[in-house]
This record gives structure tokens, C-alpha cells and sequence, in this order.
């Protein structure tokens, strides 16, 4: 343990960029995103403003989004969708905009969760909004809008795939657009797409002008529902998984002109909530499973959708002060391994194996409990770790190699 810290309510994970770790929190009737020195944990600025979200169905009340940065800049996104442009440096204000007034957002299930992007020159921010802008594109110096785009003119008429019948969309004015899935900036076919996996399915954009590629159909038929995990992209295939109602996953194929695509499989193999598979040699490694009881770790063959393997993650909640199991949970990769975080604190490592879980090691982590819904992320040899109140630093280097 190098740090720990006491912090306010939110469900995003810190970012970290040379020595500056910065992490949107609330605290009372404020949202702060605040700066610490990533060694120490001390705090070099905040900045603040009011915030009178209340979620609808329980959860805490602080944003979603991860912090955004760049060389001089630190973007957020609240969760009543007020997008801010800080000096990092300072933390002086450069711009802000009131996503939800100015783009005539619908209220989303829980809070504003979809994390911005930079991707060339522009931030390309899922704002929701209605009629045609799901998506919008801003000048990152200034907060002017450059393009938006999605929403009534790409998804009327389109195929509901996976849905009975033969059903196509008919667009309500009210309809939600925003998920909780973080665009992803990739290059297929030698063209360049900015993929959103929205609420009514996946979206391909083209980065400078906001030109809709194409549109898949990929919702759970309960309305009160939510993608949440980023498109994992290889070559040319890209594969998308959602946990409601059995909508499971599909892996699609990009036509040559990147205008359409193709399914390659579909399968409940895996039933992604909130986490991001990791991709590695062929193989995905995920948590799956909507709720706690449910939850499984698993890997997948990615090119067929095949079942290598499960454990079961079910995890009681109550009556339990240190979980055995973890849950559901996020992951990333480093030094060809997992590091994985349930959501109760339960840190592990493990070996990617794709023929049998290969547990190196665990921990239950003190200072953190339910809900650990924020991926660990790993900076200099030290791992953040974020549950809904608390924020440790753990130096994780090789004895001898810090």
C-alpha cells in the first residue's frame, strides 16, 4: 500500500498522466474532479460545481464518466451532462456546456455514464440527444460544436435483429440514445470509424464529419436496459455483448467498403453488464452475468463464440464481509496477465490460459468494498483502485525494479 484516500460518491475510474492522477468525484451538492500527485495521493487542485443529480433507482448520486487527458487539458462529463474543459495544470475552467439543455437530451436510466474521446482534433462526446444527435463532436480548445450526428435519419426503418417478427425501428421523440459504453476509435479496411455501441445498437462514425457508416440493431427488448461495454475490435471483425434479458453477444464482420456488416455468431456465452472483455491471442477473458448471483468468469473463442471454459463468480452479497468469490468484475492486461478486480475488493492475478482459469493470487483488498464497479488502472508500476467511497494506490513493481 503506498496511499489510500477517503473520497465522494461516483462510479468512474481516476485517470493518470505522467505525475497527476485526476478523479471526478461528489461530494454533498458538488461535483469536484480533482487532482492528486499520483506518488503521494496529496492533492495539487480541485475544481467544483453543483450537481442535483439523484438517481432514479438507488445507486449514489456522484458522475460516471472517467476523466479525459490530454498533454494540457482534463475533460469530464457529469452526470447530469455537463461537460467540462479544465487547464490540467491549474485546474483553471477553460470551457463548459450544458450537453443535455443544448442538445435536447432525454433523461437516461442512470446518469450520464458515456466517457468522451479524443480522436483527430476533435472530442467526440455520446451526448443522447434528440432528434439527430446522439453523437456530437466539439473543437477541444473551445467546446464549439463541429458535427452531430445520429439518432431519427440513421435508425428509422433499420431491421430490430434479434427481435421477433419482422419489426423495423420507428423513432419516438423522446427515445433515449446515450448508453454506457465509451466510444472506440478504430481503422478497418484502412478507413478510420469511431464505433459507438449506443443504446439501440452500434454505430459507425466517420471522426471528421460525424457521416453515419453504418447502423446495427443491438438492444435487449426490456426497456429498462443499458449497453455498457466498449466494442472490442480486431482486424476487420468487431464484437459487442450486452447482460439484459438474454441478448447476449455477436460478433460482426465490417464489409470491405465499411458500410454494412455481417453477423459471424451469436451466443449467451457471454452476457457482458458493465466490463470490457480483454482480448488476447485469439481468446476473450470476462466477467459475465447482469446481477451477483448470476456472475461467471469466463473465456470465449473470439472468431467462433466457443465456451473455453467457467467459473462461477455468484457472489450473496449480504451477510458477507469478505467475499470468497468476486463477483461480477473488471480486468485489464500487463506483463501478459490479468489483473482483475472483483466488485466487492477482491484483487486477483491470473495467467491467460485459455484451457483452464490459472489463479496466481488474491487478495481482499481492506480499504474497498461493494460496489467496485471501476476497472483497476495501472500507471508506473502503482494500481488505482476505486470503490463507490474510497481510492487506494498499491505499488505493484517487481522487488528491486521500483
Amino acid at each position: 500500500m503506498v496511499w489510500d484516500k477517503k473520497i465522494g460518491a461516483g462510479y468512474g475510474a481516476p485517470s493518470v498522466r505522467g505525475n497527476r492522477l485526476v478523479l471526478h468525484h461528489r461530494i454533498a451538492d458538488e461535483e469536484i474532479v480533482e487532482c492528486y500527485e499520483a506518488a503521494t495521493g496529496k492533492s495539487l487542485w480541485h475544481y467544483g460545481y453543483p450537481s442535483h443529480y439523484v438517481d432514479p433507482y438507488g445507486y449514489n448520486n456522484g458522475p460516471r464518466c472517467t476523466p479525459l487527458l490530454s498533454s494540457n487539458r482534463c475533460y469530464t462529463f457529469g452526470a447530469e451532462g455537463k461537460l467540462i474543459c479544465l487547464e490540467l495544470d491549474t485546474g483553471k475552467l477553460a470551457w463548459q456546456r450544458d450537453t443535455g439543455f443544448d442538445f435536447n437530451v432525454p433523461e437516461a436510466f442512470f446518469g450520464v455514464g458515456s466517457t468522451p474521446i479524443l480522436e483527430q482534433g476533435l472530442l467526440i462526446v455520446m451526448v443522447g440527444g434528440q432528434p439527430n444527435s446522439g453523437v456530437a463532436a466539439f473543437d477541444p480548445d473551445t467546446g464549439k460544436t463541429v458535427w452531430q450526428s445520429v439518432g431519427k435519419q440513421n435508425w428509422e426503418g433499420v431491421p430490430m435483429t434479434g427481435w421477433p417478427g419482422e419489426q423495423t425501428v420507428r423513432w419516438k421523440s423522446l427515445e433515449k440514445q446515450a448508453s454506457y459504453s465509451t466510444p472506440v476509435a478504430a481503422t478497418i479496411h484502412g478507413k478510420r470509424h469511431i464505433l459507438c455501441l449506443m443504446r439501440q445498437g452500434l454505430v459507425s462514425i466517420d471522426p471528421k464529419t460525424g457521416a453515419v457508416n453504418f447502423s446495427f440493431w443491438f438492444r435487449s427488448r426490456v426497456d429498462e436496459s443499458v449497453n455498457a461495454m466498449n466494442p472490442v475490435v480486431v482486424d476487420d471483425l468487431i464484437f459487442i455483448s450486452a447482460a439484459y434479458y438474454k441478448i447476449g453477444s455477436v460478433l460482426l464482420r465490417v464489409k470491405p467498403d465499411g458500410h454494412g456488416v455481417e453477423e459471424v455468431w451469436r451466443s449467451l456465452a457471454l452476457e457482458q453488464h458493465w466490463d470490457t472483455p480483454i482480448y488476447h491471442d485469439g481468446f476473450l477473458y470476462a466477467f459475465s452475468g447482469r446481477n451477483e448471483p448470476d456472475a461467471r468468469f469466463r473465456c470465449v473463442e473470439f472468431k467462433t463464440g466457443r465456451l473455453m471454459w467457467d467459473r462461477d463468480e455468484s457472489w450473496p452479497l449480504h451477510g458477507r464481509e469478505t467475499p470468497s468469490v468476486y463477483g461480477r468484475g473488471s480486468a485489464i492486461m500487463a506483463d501478459g496477465r490479468l489483473i482483475v478486480l472483483g466488485e466487492g475488493g477482491l484483487l486477483g492475478l491470473f495467467n491467460l490460459n485459455p484451457r483452464q482459469p490459472e489463479e496466481i493470487c488474491r487478495w481482499q483488498v481492506p480499504q474497498l468494498h461493494h460496489p467496485c464497479w471501476a476497472a483497476p488502472v495501472l500507471s508506473q508500476k502503482r494500481l488505482y483502485l476505486r470503490s463507490e467511497d474510497h481510492l487506494v494506490c498499491l505499488n505493484v513493481a517487481k522487488p528491486g525494479t521500483d
